[in-house]
């Protein structure tokens, strides 16, 4: 009895301020072991300790060991990519945190007999935690009072609900999917089942970035060849061209450094970094950097209407009396108790009882909270008996007929109707037998002023729109004609589709879903998946969480559960639907950006393979030294590049990146290898000195560079003429008064001409060999390139409200470079 006694007062007051302190000072809180953001060491570490950096800084070694410092010149450039990286990524982690902050979960404690909310790292072992429908659970504990229903899908994999007692446990990374609970913490930080699991138990996947995979394909080739390669050129040069070691080491060293693309993954980084920046200062906190990359790829964009289409705050409208006889308590009365017994906190719930108000004074016998899967909830009292609300359909057994015109009426107009029903058995989870419905509430939810806007710029990029809701087909149709939706009319009642082949055939034909459970959520994305499409999906309650943690790109409103902002990659603090266009120009400007510039980078590491077999091939030496390659990299990639890569650019993304980039590099590196070897082949013939001849070289492959540079400018606008323009007088001007810095001559009389020949077959030699080059990889594309994730499938047949296969925001049609 007194243990009953201790657990009841403990239910009021909870823990002492006392006693939280000597708990926080024995470490007994809630703070993670562990967090999922890198911390400032791990960005030094991870942008210093590179396998780039290891093959530049070897390099590096070798020419200090046999005195040719000037050519350690490069390995500037190398340390201010690195800090730049550095710096980015830190001011990125920055603003994240901020946002995280404001994102953050808390949780509801009662301490000293007060309610307050608290991070949930605030918590200590022992701690009352008051937990409602929405919510996750952050600590492990144990219910003292109220009744759950548990979704452990984060942890089990097991989407079906686990109704949770008095006594029950919760494990912390599951959330409460109906109900309310009083729960006491018996677990904190690193003893909590979910650490212990590991964190990966929130974040669902890993972004799959085609990016970074064709970065890392990028690496991969040159880190395979670049050993092997070196070792030939030195005994090329020592035994075969009887050059001194010194020598061969520097000219072996300019190669190996011309294969590293060393500033395309940082740019690439540093662009996405850049882009979180910017998304934050929207208001859009991005939880997965490459989310931004995948959603510029969606061509399909699954959203609720409630908070996406609307503006999600719902209000009353009217309350209809419905002729069934006298009820056994006012409607009014009964749907203020129902509130008083439930304690439920979704929008709906809200909107009641601002309009109704919360009557406690009936104690409920037994309760049945508000379930997605139910759309219903009921409590049972003693004197009149059990009191229903919910959605018409359910209620009335699919039946709408039975409702007045007036309500039939209201729901096409675009209002949420809520049947009130009687009933005199106990409604557990299960609806009873016999229900007599008494009235009607007409709940209303305006149209968001920026919906039409943000449909229309969808529309107009081919992303096609499902909407998927929980409430009537009908009345989400009508919210969807109001909002400027094109196919309003293409819609079906979910419930009627039995089994999941049902499912996936509706999911081609259909544009908006009404009364969808959880599962079937889950069920579409699967099925639009399965169709080729890349599907990016808004949610914010439970019932979206399972839908959030397939989609191939998850947006949570902050207003949402804490459930679906933890599964979510992008979480718009605003809860402004409008916000998506921004995100998806902005993943558009770091793909299009990258994949312009890519080719700056991707000319050298392919001339410099293809100089280094050449030079092997015809027995001559590798004409450049590393100090020379560092004026290319400086004046020609790296300054024009991320000058580039952050310019505005909305333009839908086209082709895959390697192809693509692979088409516009190989011409101008073809161009530079060929004249490097012609001009050392003629340079017996022509009379040129070594000087001459290394001139003559290093001014052709300046002027060929410079020509690719022009083309990944166009069209011109005043910022790229300026850089383009600047760029050359630079190169030069450079190459002329600082030739002793670079080992390098003048152009004289001899070698002035040749030159300019060279210069000018430099233009329809890069016509012809980009034209074929292209008609090459149109022709062997497919077996070049898996079929990338998300490329619709060819001669699909599409129904009603679906795109065209090859209309997608990604534009690839096979693979074509553009």
């Amino acid at each position: 009895m007194k243990h009953m006694q201790n657990q009841t007062d403990f239910e009021k007051t909870g823990l002492s301020e006392e006693e939280v302190r000597r708990r926080m000072e024995q470490g007994l809180s809630n703070r993670q072991p562990e967090t999922i953001a890198k911390t400032t060491r791990q960005i030094v570490r991870d942008n210093v300790c590179t396998l780039f950096n290891a093959f530049n800084f070897a390099i590096g070694v070798c020419i200090a060991l046999v005195g040719a410092y000037r050519n350690l010149l490069y390995l500037g450039v190398i340390a201010l990519n690195t800090a730049i990286g550095i710096v980015q990524e830190l001011r990125s982690k920055k603003m994240v945190e901020q946002l995280s902050l404001i994102s953050a979960p808390t949780t509801a404690v009662i301490r000293g007999g007060a309610q307050r909310q608290l991070s949930v790292e605030d918590l200590v072992l022992g701690d009352l935690t008051v937990l409602r429908m929405g919510n996750q659970i952050c600590a492990d504990a144990r219910i003292l009072s109220g009744e759950v229903e548990v979704d452990e899908s984060l942890l089990t994999g097991e989407s079906e609900p686990v109704l949770k007692k008095p006594g029950d446990s919760l494990l912390s990374g599951s959330f409460i999917s109906s109900g309310s609970c009083r729960a006491v913490v018996e677990h904190v930080g690193g003893d909590n089942y979910a650490a212990k699991i590991a964190a990966a138990a929130k974040k669902h996947k890993k972004v799959d970035s085609r990016l970074m995979r064709a970065l890392d394909q990028i690496v991969k080739f040159t880190s395979f060849f670049i050993v092997p390669l070196g070792v030939l050129l030195v005994l090329n040069s020592v035994f075969l061209l009887s050059e001194p070691l010194d020598n061969a080491i520097v000219t072996t060293s300019a190669a190996l450094l011309g294969m590293l693309p060393k500033g395309l993954v940082l740019l690439t980084s540093v662009s996405l970094a850049v882009g979180v920046i910017k998304l934050s200062i929207q208001k859009t906190l991005v939880q997965e950097l490459f989310c931004i990359e995948t959603l510029s790829r969606v061509d399909t964009l699954c959203l609720d209407k409630t908070g996406t289409l609307t503006t999600g705050k719902m209000k009353v409208s009217s309350l209809v009396m419905l002729e069934n006889g006298p009820p056994p308590c006012a409607p009014q009365k009964a749907i203020a108790l129902l509130i008083g017994a439930l304690e439920d906190n979704n929008a709906t719930f809200l909107a009641l009882k601002e309009a109704f108000g919360e009557d406690r004074s009936v104690p409920a016998v037994a309760t049945t909270p508000f379930s997605s899967a139910r759309k219903w909830s009921a409590a049972t009292f003693a004197d009149f008996g059990t009191v229903l609300i919910g959605a018409p359909e359910i209620l009335l057994d699919g039946d709408s007929q039975k409702l007045p015109e007036s309500l039939r009426e209201a729901q096409a107009a675009g209002s949420r109707v809520l049947l009130v029903a009687f009933a005199s058995e106990m409604a557990r989870g299960v609806l009873p037998d016999r229900i007599i419905p008494a009235a009607a509430v007409v709940i209303s939810d305006p149209i968001r002023p920026d919906a039409r806007e943000t449909l229309s710029f969808f529309a107009e990029q081919d992303v096609q729109i499902k909407i998927i809701s929980g409430d009537n087909p009908a009345t989400v149709a009508s919210i969807a004609r109001q909002a400027g939706l094109p196919d309003h009319a293409s819609y079906i009642d979910a419930s009627s589709l039995q089994d999941e082949q049902a499912l996936d055939e509706a999911a081609g034909h259909y544009t908006i879903f009404g009364r969808v459970s959880p599962a079937q959520k889950r069920q579409l994305v699967q099925a639009l998946q399965k169709r080729g499409h890349t599907v990016a999906m808004t949610g914010d309650g439970v019932n979206d969480v399972l839908a959030l943690k397939d989609a191939d790109c998850s947006i949570a409103m902050a207003s949402g559960s804490d459930a679906a902002k933890q599964v979510s990659q992008l979480v718009l603090l605003e809860s402004n639907f409008s916000a998506l266009p921004g995100v998806v120009m902005e993943g558009r400007r770091v793909v299009n950006n990258v994949t312009r510039t890519a080719s700056l980078f991707l000319v050298k590491t392919i001339f410099s393979f293809l100089l280094s077999f050449l030079t092997l091939l015809f027995g001559i030496p590798y004409p450049f030294v590393p100090v020379q390659l560092t004026l290319i990299s400086l004046l020609v990639e790296g300054i024009p590049a991320f000058v580039l890569a952050l310019e505005p650019n909305g333009e839908r993304i086209r082709g895959n990146f390697l192809l693509t980039v692979f088409s516009r590099a190989f011409p101008s590196a073809l161009i530079i290898a060929a004249q490097v070897v012609l001009i050392h082949l003629l340079q017996p013939v022509l009379g040129f000195s070594d000087l001459e001849s290394v001139t003559l070289c290093f001014y052709s492959m300046g002027f060929v560079w410079l020509m690719q540079l022009f083309i990944v400018c166009r069209p011109f606008n005043r910022l790229r003429l300026a850089l383009w323009g600047s760029m050359v007088v630079l190169f030069y001007l450079f190459a002329y008064f600082l030739r002793g810095l670079f080992e390098l001559g003048t152009l004289t009389a001899a070698t002035l001409p040749v030159f300019l020949l060279l210069a000018a077959a430099c233009y329809p030699f890069q016509l012809a060999i980009g034209t074929l080059t292209r008609a090459v990889l149109r022709r062997f594309s497919k077996r070049l390139m898996p079929k990338q994730k998300g490329a619709a499938p060819k001669n699909r047949k599409e129904g009603k409200g679906v795109a065209p296969a090859n209309s997608s925001l990604f534009g690839c049609k096979h693979c074509n470079p553009k």
